[in-house]
């Protein structure tokens, strides 16, 4: 319970330090971006008089405002300057891009005039280099922590981490506000401690030096120095006054403090390397020693001797010595997690690699920048600035990983030479399994890779097939036992041929000799006491039975291995897994037996092998349900979309799961679209409404006739059909809706009412016409007695007349209405065309008036007869003449002709708003009519007009053709065979 307490306050600590230095990168980072740090370009050195520039930085203001080494600074701005900070404070007083008057005196004559210097920003790039080396300090103590909170020294590692991520990412910007002093001293603190942590380390691994009572006053002596340095930057800060030499000595303290920590860490994990007895802490400490060394000596020799000596190497070689150091936290987390000895070489040289990638990468990033800074000093244009800088960090990205798989590469070979192409051909034989899957070609794969991969002669693959083993592939076996399955054979069912390839004739034989191989010694699920076998002699197997020891002389085959697959259990309660396959590998090339490590390697690679041919069965298996099912599929998909009705398909949650073709055409809403709506979203509320008035009820339900909105505005009628959809146990998974479009029927239905109702009417028209005739008849008959007696008054005589006349004309025109309403003959005879045309005519002659139409008859003289039906033609005239008015609503002008043009010919040509393009191919189909909603005094259409009148002008052997244009009217053309008979006749 103790140790439960103290490592959560443990975990709570280290929480609440590591997000406090989280926070406090951010702030720091934000605080440098918005803080303009000007630079001269020159290193100043404190110096009698004033300060000397030891060094001239290239194509800096120092440089181009004409200063040069060794020239003394007495005054900036008339003011004089004895510390380099007086310098920084003028610096930061003018700010970048302001102007500096340098009073400079060269070789003991001081300048007549002051030198002018104009101040650029600091390049912050190793800042930010360092800041990336901090983060993967944190990332690697981050992942070796929750990977392994228990090993021992995780914690202490981690510690190590969170102050090296402060030590480099915490970088104070001389602003000295309470934030800078904050980073300040959290990072003059992480300084102080992180060599002492990794000392520490060194004397714990691999065994802890502290714990014998008289070793643990070393422990405090480990930490001393790092106490004594923080001590000597606080008495420092408190009590001497800020020169440049007193930053120097500092600084050359804490290196010389890290180098000499440093290298006495390598050297015990040196001593430790030596002295271990264990193959695995040696093989652990070996690469600890490599990466402590590798990390160590170039930031020794590089960076901290030349710094110690005030020595100048160039910039690039520092910069890459510092950056060495990210070895340090792979050590760390190579020694804590103690992976095995091969997993370990592993992540070393992966480590490597990407150190190396990372160093070379920020190389190459500190190379672009400072290209970058001198374009942008020379001159270049604002805009440019900001581009390069983001130009060089797509470039750096885009190179990073073929540069890190190359390193990889070369890695490899420093490090493994000897097995390098062992384990190359070991990787590329298992990507090879796991993208086969056809059965042979898997076969043929192992066969062919394992006696490259391993240099051995042979190597046969054995199947397990009805119980026993059959020979499946081989490699350099004897001729006549080399054998492979013809064709795609499977796991569990019998192999009804074999091919044999005999010499170089390639005789193929039913029933070869593989199949007479005696093969019981292979039966790994009964033996299961071993893993393999071994077979030192296989021309002497002397403790097989006489079959068995034949057939181990005939394969030649020294190892054995099983490749299992599921676990089955066994005679003795055991559980074992179920032997797929059984690979036989002989001797190498060479004559020599494989070494433990290819053997143990290749029984971890038969069940990778088992698993790889029983998946390739599994497949071949599959695919034929694939193909069963897919066959089913598209016969139930077959049936659904060719049911002329609408049927769709809704889950649970009223969302739409399927949606056949028949929807798509009456709905106008695409499968893709209607697919995964909810029906709220697709139907109109009325329809959801209906339905849900169902929901809680059971069984079918039916909409009759209900009238439905498409997606389009059209109204349709439907009759719908609602019922649950089920799963093989009768549990409701979701509704499937049947819509049947019942429109067309509806409107035919319509329709025929109407007709109906216009039959009744014909014959109550005839009858009134009938009754009609008789009181014209008395009133002519009177009017013309009258007319006689009293032909003297000339007054009363005109009026008479008139009466008479007007009474003849209705008389005609009810008898015209009499004669059309009477059921015409079949009767075909001779028919004058002209006479039809206007007794139809006078039919319509008072609409036409009451519609403005004037109407212009041009009818051929003497116009030879046809063979008609007066009837039939005159329906045929009254339906092309009404549908002219119709088309003049405001009143027009209609032209009626005949003419002999080799045949008869009938022309009705309006004036009107004409026929759109798209409906012209259809104005002949039943029922379709474009008078829907027609304007007040108009008629509804039928759509039956004209195709009654086109079987009509069939019927008589004659053709008709239409001519119309939007706005410009509409011309019928009727011709008919001169006295020809019709075909109906």
């Amino acid at each position: 319970m103790e140790t439960s307490l103290i490592h959560r306050a443990q975990a709570t600590l280290l929480a609440l330090a590591t997000a406090a230095l989280l926070v406090l990168a951010v702030f720091n980072l934000l605080q440098e971006r918005h803080f303009d740090r000007p630079d001269d370009g020159v290193w100043w050195r404190e110096a009698t008089g004033g300060l000397v520039a030891d060094k001239v930085l290239p194509h800096m203001p120092g440089e181009r405002a004409g200063i040069e080494t060794h020239d003394l600074l007495r005054a900036v701005n008339g003011a004089p300057v004895r510390h380099v900070a007086d310098v920084d404070r003028a610096l930061y007083a003018a700010g970048s891009y302001g102007q500096l008057n340098y009073s400079i005196t060269r070789d003991g004559i001081p300048l007549e005039t002051p030198v002018k210097v104009i101040p650029v920003p600091s390049d912050l790039s190793l800042a930010q280099g360092l800041r990336v080396i901090g983060l993967i300090y944190l990332v690697i103590g981050f992942y070796v922590l929750f990977r392994r909170w228990g090993a021992p020294r995780a914690t202490h590692f981690y510690l190590f981490c969170l102050v090296s991520f402060a030590l480099y990412a915490l970088k104070y910007t001389t602003k000295l506000d309470a934030l800078d002093w904050t980073v300040f001293w959290t990072n003059v603190a992480a300084e102080a401690l992180q060599p002492a942590l990794f000392l520490h380390f060194a004397l714990s691994f691999p065994e802890e030096r502290f714990k014998d009572q008289g070793r643990r006053w070393l422990l405090p002596l480990v930490y001393a120095p790092g106490a004594g340095l923080l001590g000597l930057w606080v008495w420092s800060i408190e009590t001497r006054e800020a020169t440049k030499i007193l930053l120097d000595r500092l600084n050359q303290i804490a290196t010389a403090y890290d180098a000499v920590f440093y290298v006495l860490a390598a050297l015990f994990f040196l001593r430790g390397y030596k002295r271990a007895d264990s193959p695995l802490l040696r093989q652990q400490l070996k690469w600890v020693t490599r990466g402590t060394l590798l990390a160590v000596l170039p930031f020794t020799f590089f960076y901290a001797v030349p710094y110690l000596l005030d020595l100048h190497p160039p910039r690039l070689i520092t910069d890459l010595a510092g950056l060495s150091l990210v070895f340090l936290p792979l050590t760390f987390s190579w020694a804590i997690v103690r992976y095995r000895l091969m997993d370990t070489d592993l992540i070393f040289k992966r480590g490597v690699a990407y150190t190396l990638a990372t160093g070379v990468i920020l190389g190459v990033y500190a190379g672009i920048i400072g290209l970058s800074a001198v374009m942008i000093h020379n001159g270049a244009p604002e805009a440019v600035r900001e581009w390069a800088l983001v130009i060089s960090v797509v470039v750096l990205v885009a190179i990073f990983d073929p540069l890190k798989r190359r390193i990889q590469g070369w890695v490899d070979r420093a490090f493994d030479r000897h097995r390098y192409d062992y384990r190359k051909a070991l990787v590329e034989f298992g990507r090879g399994l796991s993208s086969e899957t056809d059965l042979r070609a898997l076969l043929h794969s192992i066969v062919e890779q394992l006696p490259r991969t391993l240099q051995v002669a042979r190597v046969a693959v054995f199947l397990a097939q009805d119980g026993r083993m059959r020979l499946g592939a081989s490699h350099g076996l004897p001729e006549e036992v080399s054998a492979e399955d013809r064709g795609p054979a499977k796991l569990g069912q019998k192999q009804e041929r074999v091919q044999e390839r005999v010499g170089d004739g390639e005789q193929v034989r039913e029933g070869a000799a593989a199949d007479s191989l005696d093969l019981g010694f292979l039966n790994f699920d009964r033996a299961h006491d071993h893993s393999h076998i071994f077979l030192e002699n296989a021309q002497a197997a002397l403790h097989l039975p006489e079959n068995q020891q034949r057939t181990a002389a005939l394969l030649d085959l020294n190892y054995y291995l099983p490749c299992r697959a599921a676990p089955v259990q066994l005679d003795d309660g055991q559980a074992a897994g179920r032997t797929i396959a059984v690979i036989g590998l002989g001797r190498t090339l060479g004559g020599d037996f494989l070494s433990s490590e290819d053997v143990e390697l290749l029984e971890s690679l038969a069940s990778y092998i088992g698993i790889a041919l029983q998946n390739a069965s599994l497949y071949a298996r599959l695919e034929e349900k694939i193909v069963e099912f897919e066959r089913l599929k598209d016969f139930n998909e077959n049936i659904v979309e060719s049911i002329n009705v609408g049927i769709l398909a809704v889950g649970l949650d009223d969302r739409i799961e399927s949606w056949n073709a028949q929807m798509e055409a009456m709905y106008a809403l695409s499968r893709a679209e209607a697919l995964g709506q909810e029906l709220s979203a697709v139907f109109p509320p009325e329809l959801i409404e209906a339905m849900e008035g169902f929901r809680s009820e059971q069984g079918v339900h039916h909409l009759y006739k209900f009238p439905l909105t498409t997606r389009a505005g059209e109204q349709r009628t439907a009759n719908i059909a609602m019922a649950p959809l089920l799963s093989r146990d009768f549990v409701p998974v979701g509704r499937i809706i049947l819509v049947d479009d019942i429109t067309e029927r509806v409107n035919l239905e319509s329709q025929l009412a109407q007709a109906d109702k216009l039959s009744s009417i014909g014959l109550l028209a005839a009858g009134v016409a009938h009754e009609i005739n008789t009181p014209l008849a008395v009133i002519s008959s009177y009017a013309q007695m009258l007319a006689k007696q009293l032909r003297a008054d000339a007054r009363l005589g005109p009026v008479l007349d008139k009466i008479t006349q007007q009474s003849f004309r209705a008389a005609e025109i009810a008898n015209g209405l009499l004669n059309f309403s009477r059921t015409s003959s079949t009767e075909f005879r001779e028919t004058n065309l002209n006479q039809v045309i206007r007794d139809t005519l006078s039919l319509l002659e008072h609409q036409f008036k009451t519609a403005q139409i004037a109407i212009e008859l041009n009818l051929a003289d003497e116009l030879p007869p046809i063979h008609g039906n007066p009837g039939k033609l005159q329906q045929v005239f009254l339906n092309l003449l009404l549908n002219a008015k119709d088309a003049m609503p405001g009143g027009g002008r209609l032209r009626v002709a005949t003419l002999v043009n080799g045949h008869i010919e009938a022309l009705i040509a309006d004036s009107g708003a004409g026929i759109a393009p798209e409906h012209l191919k259809r104005i002949y189909d039943p029922f379709f009519t474009t008078k829907t909603t027609p304007r007040p005094g108009e008629r509804r259409g039928a759509g039956l007009g004209l195709s009654v009148s086109y079987g009509i002008i069939q019927e008589h052997a004659g053709k008709i053709r239409v001519e119309s244009a939007v706005g410009a009217g509409t011309t019928f053309h009727l011709e008919f065979p001169q006295l020809r008979k019709s075909v109906h006749a």
